[in-house]
């Protein structure tokens, strides 16, 4: 199998688990405080991957500009993009509550939601492909990472979208379109940068990083601590654990 074909899949496998997520919030009742928690988890396996798979390896083999610049630019992109998606309504597209706004609340939230949405899974899925690059296979711990972080993502979202009055079509539509984007995400990092210099690589990845640790702290944490509260920490820590532990044992 062409490598740029497998790096498509994997995209498209971590877009997935955003679906199976909205399935389950649209059919099951599941608690709240249940998704927090799984939440809380999911954070931890990220920052464990990011740390460990994605910085720490671009810094190796680009150095330490490329990376940290970088890293910072990712962050700083990501969150000018959501402050401008926030005054449009999809300030809380992650939160399960009623926090949401409706489209009669605020006209255009559902496409604000939307890019929102896109915004968040879009560098998961690049640094997936780009994993592929040194010819050892899919980044096992990186796609872990993903898989498990998306499940509560797109439940907890798709909660708040129900919450808000959404249709079962705009939710599933949102996140088959977010999944199908994964995969293209994933193959075109893989393709555009596989003739790049290890230091374009790094920045490339670095970007990738910040972006994912920004979204992070702005969307996965704050709904995870609403419910699960003191525990928010130790849960998040038993993922950065369960992920670093994935990475040294494979």
């Amino acid at each position: 199998m062409p490598q740029w074909v497998e790096a498509g899949l994997w995209g498209l496998v971590g877009g997935i688990a955003l679906v199976l997520g909205a399935a389950v919030a649209w059919w099951v009742r599941v608690s709240r405080r249940v998704v927090a928690g799984i939440m809380a988890f999911g954070a931890g396996v990220l920052i464990s991957a990011l740390a460990f798979d994605l910085v720490d390896e671009a810094e190796r083999s680009g150095g330490l500009g490329p990376t940290a610049g970088g890293f910072l630019g990712g962050a700083t992109v990501y969150v000018l993009i959501n402050v401008l998606l926030a005054r449009r309504g999809a300030r809380h597209r992650k939160r399960s509550g009623g926090q949401q706004p409706s489209e009669q609340d605020t006209a255009g939230s559902g496409a604000a939601i939307a890019v929102g949405a896109l915004l968040d899974g879009i560098p998961e899925s690049v640094v997936l492909g780009v994993s592929l690059l040194g010819g050892g296979g899919i980044g096992v711990t990186v796609l872990a990472a993903v898989f498990i972080s998306n499940v509560p993502e797109g439940l907890s979202s798709a909660a708040g979208m129900k919450a808000a009055g959404r249709s079962a079509r705009y939710v599933f539509g949102v996140w088959s379109g977010i999944a199908v984007a994964s995969g293209l995400a994933a193959l075109a990092g893989n393709v555009l940068l596989r003739t790049a210099s290890p230091a374009t690589v790094a920045a490339i990845t670095a970007v990738a990083a910040g972006a994912i640790l920004a979204m992070i702290a702005d969307t996965m944490i704050p709904e995870a601590f609403e419910r699960t509260e003191l525990y928010t920490g130790l849960l998040a820590t038993i993922g950065f654990l369960t992920a670093f532990v994935i990475e040294h044992v494979g």
